[in-house]
């Protein structure tokens, strides 16, 4: 039963180390090491992987980075602030985001949206970040619509 008990906690202390160490980068912003990126530090070109104790309506206070030379779920394409004055409500909030990030796709890219194999993954504000924290903020990422780790950065890849 000790030995159990020791064994649940080495691998929670494993858990609680790696959810909580940041990632490094290099001098050029570039993720060296895998960690964790807080949801305000993410960066165009980030790569990162699914959480998956998340669905896709949780709302996301930070991501899994990875350097993209390894396999990853995500890279992060485009950052910017809505041009909204006021809170639309969090469905409406999704559908502006989504269609900013579908606008701003194919620059990244090299491929417009509707003949590409990736799909994006809009990152917006909740009421309560726009309310409590100002946050304007929204975040394009693309995935393979297959579900398949990419490989490397998508920038002017043509998938």
């Amino acid at each position: 039963m000790r030995t159990l008990v020791i064994v649940i906690l080495v691998a929670a202390a494993g858990f609680l180390y790696t959810y909580f160490q940041q990632a490094s980068r290099d001098a050029g912003g570039n993720i060296v090491s895998e960690g964790n990126i807080d949801a305000f530090s993410i960066q165009v070109g980030d790569c990162f992987n699914d959480d998956p104790g998340l669905d896709a309506t949780a709302e996301v206070f930070g991501v899994a980075g990875i350097p993209c030379t390894q396999p990853h779920d995500n890279e992060v394409y485009a950052i910017f602030n809505t041009s909204l004055t006021e809170f639309p409500g969090n469905a409406r909030m999704g559908e502006v985001a989504s269609d900013e990030c579908v606008a701003r796709f194919e620059a990244f890219v090299g491929r417009d949206y509707m003949s590409s194999q990736l799909d994006v993954l809009p990152m917006y504000p909740t009421q309560e970040s726009w309310e409590q924290m100002g946050d304007r903020e929204i975040v394009c990422a693309l995935y393979d619509l297959d579900l398949v780790k990419l490989e490397g950065s998508m920038r002017q890849s043509g998938l």
